[in-house]
């Protein structure tokens, strides 16, 4: 495992140091983070049209990034992905997703969501990167809870069209020798491993549809995140390490009856403030291993973003395991197949 790394979206913004990729991950690097996490929508940071046609702009980018001690560990396309599948339901949240000219123009915006899709496969390869993040987004989620009953068949269709949508950009990533790891989360089709087991069984096992693992998303649903990894840890391609907790009371529960962040029963904290078994975590990602970034996405109710990413750092490095080369008992055993007959009463 490779870290600490920290995702740059909830940090870039308009004023210093957030406010160019240098100054960013030079501030990062200050605060222990050998790795950066970009986000592609945001032009402060990448240019991803350049960077899918022009190798002179990635090698300067990521050379950029090395020169204050940080390396790219992996592009995003949360928001694009997101606007690969939208309910009509999220179609005027979801314009806040795309370039002003296509608001109002789903079609478009669909159109210009998949365009970008691809061009972040060629800008992954050209800057050696072997994973992508992204969201796979949502058609079906509106009908989440039964009620009214789901008629027949709906379920099936709204996750054929998400695979019909997705296939070919997986075959463009796949072209290019990049997984796709979709963050598995509540709004998106695929939050659950029930869901992403339709939609890789609709994709045909695709070996470019993984998963980016973040337990703060499986905490807030009450799901087992540790039995999580157990089940589909060939898949984890990657790792945002994000801590939160779920504090039911006889008010409110999973759904958090609208209230804001803060109000809610199921909180995002920064790392050591909420819930989550990290320990466990690392040891089953380790125990299974799994070789990419542990990258900080910090999300919290409470804490100043500073702060958080400050303690991230640290944080992770104290919990990630140098895998052991040899067992702890070698020294009582060796191979002697002889011995081993005799032992047995064979001999």
């Amino acid at each position: 495992m490779k870290g600490p790394a920290v995702f740059l979206a909830q940090f870039m913004g308009d004023a210093a140091p957030f406010d160019t990729l240098p100054s960013a991950a030079r501030w990062m690097a200050e605060a222990g983070y050998v790795g950066v996490q970009i986000p592609t929508w945001d032009s402060r940071c990448i240019d991803l049209a350049l960077a899918a046609e022009s190798q002179d702009y990635c090698d300067e980018l990521a050379g950029t990034c090395r020169e204050v001690g940080v390396e790219i560990t992996e592009l995003s396309t949360h928001l694009q992905g997101q606007l690969v599948a939208v309910h009509p339901a999220y179609d005027v949240a979801f314009d806040a997703f795309a370039p002003e000219a296509l608001k109002g123009k789903p079609a478009e915006r669909q159109a210009w969501a998949v365009e970008q899709l691809h061009l972040a496969a060629k800008a992954s390869r050209r800057l050696g990167l072997n994973a992508h993040a992204t969201f796979s987004g949502a058609l079906a989620w509106p009908y989440l809870y039964p009620w009214p009953q789901r008629p027949a068949g709906l379920v099936e269709e709204a996750f054929g069209e998400l695979a019909k949508r997705w296939r070919p950009i997986l075959d463009a990533f796949e072209e290019q020798g990049v997984d796709v790891a979709y963050e598995i989360h509540p709004g998106e089709d695929l939050h659950d491993g029930v869901t992403f087991e339709r939609f890789l069984a609709g994709v045909d096992n695709h070996p470019r549809a993984n998963i980016l693992y973040d337990p703060s998303h499986y905490v807030l649903q009450a799901l087992d995140y540790l039995s999580f990894i157990d089940i589909y840890h060939e898949r984890i391609r990657m790792f945002h390490v994000k801590d939160a907790e779920l504090n039911p009371t006889g008010r409110s529960g999973v759904y958090g009856g609208f209230q804001d962040w803060v109000d809610r029963p199921g909180r995002f904290r920064s790392l050591g403030d909420g819930q989550v078994d990290f320990s466990g975590i690392f040891s089953k990602l380790t125990q299974y291993g799994y070789a990419g970034w542990a990258v900080l996405e910090w999300e919290c109710c409470l804490k100043h973003p500073e702060d958080g990413a400050r303690e991230g750092a640290p944080f992770i490095a104290a919990h990630m395991i140098r895998k052991a080369d040899k067992a702890f008992d070698d020294f009582a055993g060796g191979s002697d197949p002889a011995l081993n007959r005799a032992m047995l009463g064979l001999t």
